[in-house]
């Protein structure tokens, strides 16, 4: 099962920049999206024409339009999706899992968007607290035992290794100690493996996410905050992993660059 994670950066827009064809030919069996800002018509009008129009979708809409937004989308049936981590974030568009048949097995894919938040303010304690959601959500997978993987946008550079800035970002959303102490209790209490990491090894990068400004593309100044993060009997089959930058600037299709991750089901 080839497993695409892709911040969008808006379906409609990336669609416009070759998103939508670039999704098609990775020759993914389970795509996950996050930042669609789009309706469930807006979703399956810019998936029309494409050999994903046919496909399974499980789309979360955030109620603020045009704003957040996640989707799993499955060549394989779907048997159950769940569409919120905790009450609190009902109809924010930041979480969205699917239970996806691959042959004879079930395995959860998450979409999750978590905000950038800002260091001391209101909006940064909401990051937090979805962050604390989504480990009790994936504390659950591991009481289970279940194959799961949370993928997506954590807005979390969980070490300095995973962003080239480090030292001038001390301090600021992103690089908190509290944000990637998060990160680091999901593996060490809950057994979530970051898969790219354990396969690429140490950094810096890959990195996922480049400011549109500037030299950041160029110069590869970037973050990975975006993750592909298994329980233990789905992290011990992935074989392979890869981050699709793209070849230039000019052929970018969203500010982040696709997490892909081979798992030999």
């Amino acid at each position: 099962m080839l497993l695409v994670s892709a911040n969008v950066n808006g379906i409609r827009a990336a669609l416009r920049r070759g998103g939508v064809d670039w999704l098609v030919a990775s020759g993914a069996d389970v795509i996950a999206l996050q930042e669609v800002r789009a309706d469930d018509a807006q979703l399956r009008a810019a998936l029309a024409g494409s050999t994903l129009e046919a496909w399974e979708v499980a789309h979360a809409v955030a109620a603020e339009k045009g704003r957040a937004g996640v989707a799993v989308l499955s060549r394989h049936p779907v048997k159950d999706v769940r569409v919120e981590v905790a009450d609190e974030f009902a109809g924010t568009g930041r979480w969205v899992e699917a239970d996806v048949v691959v042959g004879g097995e079930v395995v959860t894919v998450a979409s999750a968007y978590v905000h950038t938040g800002q260091a001391g303010t209101p909006r940064q304690a909401e990051k937090e607290r979805f962050l604390a959601a989504v480990g009790e959500r994936v504390g659950q997978w591991a009481v289970d035992g279940r194959p799961a993987v949370l993928t997506g946008d954590l807005n979390v550079a969980h070490t300095a290794d995973d962003l080239k800035n480090w030292k001038g970002n001390r301090g600021k959303a992103g690089f908190l100690p509290q944000e990637q102490a998060h990160l680091s209790r999901w593996a060490a209490e809950h057994g979530l493996v970051d898969v790219t990491r354990r396969l690429h090894g140490p950094g810096p990068g890959p990195y996922t996410w480049w400011s549109w400004r500037g030299q950041a593309f160029d110069n590869d100044s970037g973050w990975r905050i975006d993750y592909q993060l298994a329980t233990t009997p789905l992290a011990e089959r992935a074989v392979r992993a890869s981050v699709g930058r793209a070849a230039s600037y000019a052929e970018r299709w969203s500010d982040h660059a696709p997490v892909l991750v081979e798992y030999d089901l």
